[in-house]
């Protein structure tokens, strides 16, 4: 197949950002699992002069998409997906031709399809990332005391961004999406509809008033699944037990608000977060790989 992509940076106009929804929304019907993650959705409107997006086909109904970040000079990322109809005609490998070498490529759900295509292009996996599932979740239980040199409330909108997102970036120091994050990025979750100040928990000393920790959850309206978005803690305040102090204190809003379910996402090779989570009751459920070109 000969494909006729087009190219653009930056935000794409709200007509063909539909449509990008569209075509994802198609794959997800028939993989069971959404091609593009929460981030590559946000910058179909939201993208800088550094997100760059691959239409192939119609751009009001398009047979693929790719997106490429190249944001990071030293590595590349970008996300692909191919409409179910137009799948096994060289399509995907058209898109991955397309993009900036050397590159990152996510394969959400390490579904056959993607691993046969990585395997014929000899693409190594060079990461993991896990989903992890409580279900059912347990019924609400009163929360552990809160030691006395800690105090816990609710995130407050247009006070505490900044606070957050110096703890997000010392957290996250070495993790390539979730360190990165922006004011521009926090502001444009703070817009999604799903956004609930009261199930975004700080953690903060009672002697100087420091952020020491954050648990973020998330519950897009009408599910009965809930996730546990963000679970930070600072290099300075590990090894006292927030971690899991603010785990249970999500699970237990998530479960106060009826839902059934909960998920979350760690590196596979991340032991510690994995034990924090299977202490709780967390399975894997998923894999998400990224292959390197």
């Amino acid at each position: 197949m000969t494909a006729d992509l087009r190219r653009s940076t930056g935000p794409l106009s709200s007509a063909d950002a539909d449509a990008v929804r569209t075509l994802a929304r198609a794959a997800a019907a028939a993989d069971g699992v959404d091609p593009l993650s929460e981030q590559p959705l946000l910058w179909l409107t939201g993208a800088g002069p550094a997100i760059h997006h691959l239409t192939a086909g119609d751009p009001a109904a398009p047979a693929g998409y790719a997106q490429l970040d190249l944001r990071d000079p030293g590595q590349a990322t970008a996300e692909l997906v191919v409409h179910p109809d137009h799948r096994r005609q060289g399509l995907g490998s058209a898109l991955i031709d397309a993009l900036t070498a050397p590159v990152d490529l996510w394969a959400h759900g390490d579904l056959p399809a993607a691993r046969a295509l990585a395997a014929a292009r000899h693409l190594p996996v060079v990461r993991e990332l896990w989903q992890m599932r409580l279900d059912p979740l347990p019924a609400p239980a009163d929360p552990a005391p809160t030691p006395p040199e800690l105090r816990i409330r609710a995130f407050v909108p247009g006070r505490d961004e900044a606070a957050w997102l110096e703890l997000n970036a010392a957290a996250f120091a070495h993790h390539p999406e979730q360190g990165r994050l922006t004011r521009e990025d926090l502001d444009a979750r703070e817009a999604e509809p799903w956004f609930d100040p009261a199930g975004f928990l700080l953690a903060e000393s009672t002697v100087d008033g420091r952020l020491l920790a954050a648990g973020w959850t998330k519950v897009p309206p009408g599910e009965d699944e809930g996730e546990i978005y963000v679970l930070g803690v600072h290099p300075q305040a590990q090894g006292r037990g927030l971690g899991r102090l603010l785990t249970d204190r999500m699970l237990a809003q998530l479960a106060d608000r009826g839902l059934r379910t909960a998920v979350l996402y760690t590196e596979g090779d991340n032991a510690a977060a994995v034990r924090t989570y299977r202490r709780a009751g967390f399975d894997r459920s998923a894999v998400h790989v990224v292959y390197r070109r």
